[in-house]
């Protein structure tokens, strides 16, 4: 401090007392120093695009650039596009992404703006755009045709740079704090495919039914921008998809968000992992006690809560939880692991339903408030960003399908299926022939021994055959492998991943 002092202040900055530092200059030199070391910081997470060396960045001549012709005023249809285009180029680079990537295929970038901004849901839909207008909002010397579109668009494919393209936009929006770090809403959203293709199904929770597709786990932050994105085969899998999520953005976080998604995330085991890596999360609570939860005093929701315009009340809890998993070592030896959840439970006035969820909060404590409030944004009157999207842009269609062999060629075993299905069938049958021989009178002979061949003796019979059939065809269900092979099946056939770069 003394040397610090003099450096900057000389010998009168040490006038006052030589053997003690006056708290007024302490306090300045360490504020003076929390601000170097957060500009230090700064200066670590500046962002770098990751192309491969020095000057691998495309450019492209004047000739080619963006925005070099100059324009009188005119009228345009399109002009609402310069409020999308302006902080697109401001705040997010744009050009910098676009050009350093594709170089002149950047004017294939501002046709998909185009189409996004007007509801073009398609390449083909672009022959009806007004070329002369559209060509100086969107800053090109000529708009494209059709056929040359697809041109662009299988010139920009061929080079599979998506990946990079999208981790380093979304990292920039991170480190340039464009998005919210604090809670971080995850959902799978179900992109169809209705092709001739075999491809693995997702499932469509509107229509209650599997379809074949993909499903796109999206991250939005609690004002609706997208984080990131993650594009998965089928079903998909959001536990994992959470639990790696940090690791994703490792390097460009200083902590972790609150991850909230819903009960599709619920289980002792992904709660015991989320846990024990530290992972703050909020979420639903699957299966909860609707009596139980009707039957609490309302004195309990002592805090009051507004949220979409409901009022709520919320108060809190613990649940602990037991859950056994292997070691690192693979011994095979199992480690218990205790821990315990907060416990939220709300009560929708409007509504009068309660309902309770569950939240890990160890490294930023939220107050019981911020974990109903994160609860009730992920499913209030807005979602996230890609829920709406639809309003604007298709995000189904995608153009310039590619096909490849699927990793996963595994499907549920038809055989086990079956027998699944007919052991159902006949525990009803069961069911009926005991409350028919319920109903039914005990028949016995002169001596008093029931007859052999009465109704309810016969029904006894059939319920011991059903039974035994049941055991027997349970034992088979156990020998048999829940997936198999599908060349095992139908070797015709096999599944196919539809490529994403397009």
């Amino acid at each position: 401090n003394w040397l610090d002092i003099y450096h900057q202040h000389g010998v009168s900055g040490l006038e006052n007392s030589p053997r003690v530092i006056t708290g007024n200059k302490a306090r300045e030199l360490e504020l003076q120093r929390k601000q170097e070391r957060e500009e230090q910081a700064r200066k670590a997470l500046q962002f770098n695009f990751s192309f491969d060396r020095e000057g691998d960045e495309k450019q492209v001549d004047g000739y080619e650039a963006p925005f070099q012709r100059e324009h009188t005023w005119q009228k345009s249809r399109y002009a609402g596009i310069f409020t999308y285009q302006i902080p697109l180029m401001s705040t997010w680079k744009w050009f910098k992404f676009t050009i350093g990537y594709f170089g002149e295929r950047y004017k294939l970038f501002q046709v998909f703006l185009l189409m996004v901004c007007r509801n073009i849901g398609s390449i083909e839909q672009t022959k009806h755009v007004r070329r002369d207008e559209a060509k100086a909002i969107l800053g090109l010397r000529q708009f494209p045709g059709k056929d040359k579109l697809w041109e662009w668009f299988y010139q920009a494919t061929g080079e599979c740079l998506s990946p990079r393209l999208l981790k380093d936009f979304f990292r920039f929006q991170i480190r340039r704090g464009i998005v919210n770090l604090w809670l971080w809403f995850i959902d799978g959203h179900r992109l169809g495919y209705t092709g001739n293709k075999r491809v693995h199904h997702t499932y469509n929770t509107q229509r209650q039914i599997p379809e074949p597709g993909r499903t796109n786990m999206v991250v939005c932050d609690l004002q609706g921008n997208v984080v990131d994105f993650e594009i998965q085969e089928g079903k998909g899998d959001l536990k994992s998809f959470v639990a790696n999520l940090d690791e994703r953005w490792e390097g460009d976080m200083t902590e972790k968000p609150v991850k909230v998604f819903d009960r599709e995330g619920d289980g002792n085991g992904f709660f015991s992992s989320m846990v024990r890596k530290g992972n703050p999360f909020v979420t639903w609570e699957k299966h909860s006690d609707s009596k139980k939860l009707d039957a609490m005093p309302a004195e309990l929701f002592s805090i009051s809560l507004t949220v979409n315009t409901k009022e709520y009340g919320v108060f809190e809890d613990v649940k602990k939880y037991t859950y056994e998993y292997d070691t690192q070592e693979n011994t095979g030896e199992k480690e218990v692991h205790r821990f315990s959840l907060r416990r939220i439970y709300l009560w929708n006035k409007s509504t009068n339903k309660r309902t309770s969820g569950l939240a890990y909060t160890p490294h930023d404590e939220l107050s019981t408030q911020d974990c109903a409030f994160a609860i009730l944004n992920r499913w209030g009157a807005s979602e996230n960003t890609f829920k709406h999207l639809q309003t604007r842009h298709p995000y189904n269609y995608q153009p310039g399908y590619l096909f490849r062999e699927s990793e996963n060629q595994s499907i549920a075993n038809p055989l086990v299926k079956e027998k699944k299905r007919l052991i159902k069938r006949l525990k009803t049958e069961t069911n009926k022939l005991y409350k028919k021989m319920g109903n039914s009178k005990e028949s016995l002979t002169k001596d008093g021994v029931p007859r052999q061949n009465s109704v309810k003796e016969r029904l006894k019979a059939e319920i011991g055959e059903n039974e035994s059939l049941i055991e027997k065809l349970q034992q088979e269900v156990k020998s048999l492998p829940e997936r198999i092979e599908l060349s095992s099946f139908d070797g015709n056939k096999s599944f196919k991943v539809i490529d994403n770069e397009g």
